[in-house]
């Protein structure tokens, strides 16, 4: 099911109204759908590099408003849609991993959330069921997610159809050294606070 909604998405790419659909893509994903807004926005990027930071800030401004969304729906309706939702699509031990990370990083957390690979609406939802500074939130969520779209956008702009096979494996390396770089910065700064030294 996952391969045809992934072939699916891809297909919009070309389509007249590519721009409508990303920002939807991008909405809807922040919150729920399992296909990133990475698979329309290359493509869109490739075809009209003149237009690929439009495109991403697209991405970001309406990936930003579903994590909003997301935030909400976490907030106001776990237990009947959420709880099911991450049963359904595997998604229920990383969740629970996710919202253990918010009491150590917090802000930084949300900040790495947009960036990673890893799915970013289990964040968003996490966030609002754990009720998070809605506007700290916010701002992680703009800088993370403005940080990989610009970054998919601008590396197509620049690498043309090369990067485009090399992208999706790039993104995810970045990511995670991302990740990995500001978690060994913030467990530098905290965890001797919280062993007491």
């Amino acid at each position: 099911m996952l391969i045809k909604l992934y072939d699916k998405v891809l297909s919009w790419a070309e389509h007249r109204h590519a721009e409508r659909y990303l920002a939807v893509l991008s909405f809807i994903e922040a919150a729920f759908f399992p296909i990133p807004p990475d698979v329309m926005l290359a493509p869109m990027s490739l075809a009209r590099p003149k237009l690929a930071y439009r495109f991403a800030f697209i991405a970001t401004a309406f990936s930003v408003l579903g994590g909003v969304a997301g935030y909400f729906i976490g907030h106001f309706a776990f237990e009947p849609i959420v709880r099911p939702l991450l049963l359904h699509f595997g998604y229920w031990e990383l969740y629970n991993t996710v919202l253990g990370w918010f009491d150590v990083w917090g802000f930084w957390l949300m900040l790495m959330a947009g960036f990673s690979p890893i799915p970013y609406k289990l964040f968003t939802v996490g966030a609002g069921v754990l009720n998070y500074n809605l506007g700290l939130f916010i701002i992680g969520s703009i800088i993370g997610r403005a940080g990989r779209f610009y970054l998919v956008s601008g590396l197509i702009r620049w690498g043309g159809d090369t990067m485009a096979v090399k992208l999706r494996e790039m993104v995810n390396k970045t990511g995670w050294i991302f990740v990995s770089l500001l978690s060994i910065v913030l467990s530098i700064k905290y965890i001797p606070e919280l062993i007491g030294w």
